[in-house]
């Protein structure tokens, strides 16, 4: 029997079952894309909530049953990835006319995978981005999810590397965008 989904809006009533999500969503499909050492790296530093994205209403939980199984939303603003442990700056609003919305943090339970939790999240995303007036989305991969981005037609723009754990761990990434509207 297929599971019954629902998407909503997160609140910061739900930021406990978030950051819980994704740290084993962190750490759990990290496998064959980083070493346990990136994962760990990654997940620690960078991961998390980001509570700007709850209070701009662009970041959604989707849940079976009562359960909360995935996350992730888009932004209006400047910052490009990480919770708010990895915020240096406060975020600028980006302007629609000439630059691209952020998709952020999509995160799917381990045992929950290729179940459309993550486009799911993507058709919901890019709809509310164009509905706001985007004609482009951007966003910074993790390894893992570069198969679900491509699936959904973002072209990849460059490799990065992220230096964590004081310099001793090198995480790549990839930018990615796409036209929408």
């Amino acid at each position: 029997m297929r599971p019954h989904f629902t998407l909503r809006a997160a609140t910061v009533a739900d930021i406990p079952v978030l950051q819980k999500l994704i740290a084993r969503s962190g750490i759990g499909l990290s496998a064959g894309f980083y070493t346990p050492e990136q994962a760990h790296a990654v997940t620690r530093e960078v991961f998390g909530v980001d509570t700007q994205l709850i209070q701009d209403g662009t970041y959604f939980a989707i849940e079976d049953g009562a359960r909360i199984v995935a996350c992730g939303g888009w932004s209006k603003r400047s910052t490009p990835y990480g919770g708010d442990q990895h915020k240096s700056a406060p975020d600028r609003l980006l302007d629609p006319a000439g630059e691209a919305a952020k998709i952020r943090a999509f995160f799917v339970d381990p045992g929950m995978e290729r179940q459309g939790l993550g486009s799911m999240l993507m058709q919901h995303c890019s709809a509310q981005a164009s509905a706001a007036g985007f004609t482009a989305l951007e966003l910074t991969a993790t390894m893992p999810g570069v198969p679900l981005y491509l699936a959904h037609g973002f072209v990849p723009v460059r490799d990065l590397s992220l230096s964590l754990g004081g310099g001793q761990v090198a995480v790549p990434l990839t930018l990615m965008c796409k036209a929408i509207g």
